[in-house]
């Protein structure tokens, strides 16, 4: 009983509300969106309740009896799909193990193993999604092997002051990284629209066109892995009906955002020629559960009923330029960019980096860094349900912060 009272009195520490979360009574505005995984922030009335409608139903079903489900789910998420997306294997709860499907997909589609991915990249952390990732230090200790798989470098971010940089930034060879490297069995290119962990990269538009149309050419299936960039998070329910619409992925990874206010959820959309697995050659226990489901749907219709698309649409510039007035303001915010809610700037170390998220804290700012890049990034992502007046805090304590650090630090340049 003592330990049932201990873990309730940990538990009574926090508190959501919105985009705040209170910790011990202290309020905190959180710009990193619970790690990325509350796009309505820690609380929405309507999902609430629906999920405790459900709980006093049921919270877990057989797949065998979900199916209808999350058929219904995809007549509402074809909808906000790039054309021809018009099928979903929802049996996941993890980004990760999204991920492991549509690399099943590829596969068992083309007959290849290979996967191409990019350094920095992040795609998630079981063994072979962490495999493919571009952050070897996961790895270091762990051994799996995906033949015929090959890491190429990303090109550097469009910056914020800078968007038409995007048609002048040298790209990496994909066709020669094909030829000579891959032996003919590349299976799929997979992509992050934006690289989240990875340093919060935007890449250029052409980009996509260049990549898409190479892997036209070998038939390669294109993976977007929008765990992070979907259901809202660019200002369209996916980047790759916005962004990086010229992308023209044929499978679409998504988790976090789906569901809604933290509940796991994870899938994945697919061309309809790509619809080939069997039920039983990838699953979890818990995919497709009613919770889960409940989640998935509600967000969906929350989106559209409360326009939230719209709202990171219109209240972008004010963001984007806050950072940009801040970055003008203190030479140790460099290099802002980013998309909708999704923004981030480097600082001048990973030291720093720490520096900035722990004082961030003590202004009760709730901020996140990235392990990638040398971890020199701060990432600025807030609920999407945040007001202008929500940003102008964010901005504000962000201005304080810096205000703190550099009041009687040496003026810090980036070290090329």
């Amino acid at each position: 009983m003592e330990i049932k009272n201990h873990l309730e009195d940990m538990l009574s520490r926090f508190i959501g509300q919105g985009p705040y979360l209170v910790i011990d009574g202290e309020k905190y505005i959180d710009a990193a969106s619970g790690t990325f995984n509350l796009p309505l922030g820690y609380t929405n009335h309507r999902i609430a309740e629906k999920l405790k409608q459900q709980i006093d139903r049921c919270t877990h079903l057989s797949s065998a009896y979900t199916h209808e489900m999350s058929q219904y789910i995809l007549s509402k998420l074809v909808k906000h799909t790039p054309e021809g997306i018009d099928r979903i294997w929802f049996r996941d709860v993890s980004g990760s193990g999204a991920v492991e499907c549509a690399i099943r997909i590829a596969q068992k589609a083309t007959g290849r193993s290979g996967i191409i991915s990019f350094f920095l990249a992040h795609h998630g952390q079981s063994l072979a999604t962490a495999q493919i990732s571009g952050n070897a230090f996961r790895i270091k200790d762990f051994h799996i092997n995906i033949d015929g798989s090959i890491k190429i470098p990303a090109p550097d971010s469009v910056l914020a002051e800078s968007q038409s940089q995007s048609e002048k930034v040298p790209f990496v060879d994909l066709e020669q990284f094909i030829q000579l490297g891959s032996s003919d069995n590349i299976a799929c290119l997979i992509i992050e629209p934006i690289q989240g962990n990875g340093g919060n990269t935007v890449f250029p538009v052409e980009f996509f066109r260049k990549i898409r149309d190479i892997c036209h050419q070998h038939g390669i299936i294109i993976i977007a892995d929008e765990v992070q960039t979907g259901f809202g998070r660019t200002g369209t329910f996916f980047a790759s009906t916005g962004y990086a619409k010229d992308l023209e992925p044929d499978i679409i990874v998504f988790a976090k955002g789906a569901g809604a206010i933290g509940i796991p959820a994870g899938g994945v959309l697919m061309r309809h020629s790509l619809d080939v697995l069997e039920s039983f050659e990838h699953s979890s226990t818990s995919g497709a559960n009613p919770l889960s489901l409940v989640a998935l749907n509600e967000i969906i219709d929350i989106i559209e009923d409360d326009h939230i698309l719209e709202n990171v649409q219109q209240n972008e510039s004010y963001l984007r330029n806050g950072l940009l007035g801040l970055q003008h303001k203190y030479p140790e915010i460099m290099k802002v960019r980013g998309v909708g809610y999704m923004y981030g700037f480097d600082t001048p170390s990973p030291d720093f980096a720490a520096q900035v998220i722990a004082t961030a804290s003590r202004h009760h700012l709730i901020l996140r860094g990235s392990r990638y890049g040398k971890g020199k990034a701060i990432k600025v992502r807030p609920p999407l349900v945040c007001t202008q007046a929500h940003l102008n805090e964010i901005l504000h304590k962000l201005d304080l912060t810096f205000s703190e650090l550099t009041a009687s630090a040496p003026v810090y340049r980036e070290i090329a």
